[in-house]
């Protein structure tokens, strides 16, 4: 089984621990901590997507954007 806890470090605390220790009970259990990258910098980090969020960036101050509202979007996806 594989749990992923994300959160903020000021909310660890023992009943997080306490938690994760009922969940694998009696299984040995690996912890990796790592800062999270910021959703920006990971998009810019691959070259491919680099390029094509700059190109998006340089057509939308072109004026060549497309506008919609949230029903437009909705009714077009038909997502909510």
């Amino acid at each position: 089984m594989t749990a992923i806890y994300k959160l903020h470090v000021n909310e660890l605390s023992t009943e997080l621990i306490n938690a994760i220790k009922e969940t694998f009970k009696g299984k040995t259990v690996s912890i990796t901590v790592q800062e999270d990258m910021d959703e920006t910098d990971y998009l810019l980090s691959n070259e491919a997507n680099k390029q094509f969020l700059e190109a998006s960036e340089a057509e939308l101050k072109a004026g060549k954007g497309i506008v919609f509202t949230v029903e437009e979007l909705q009714a077009k996806y038909g997502r909510e």
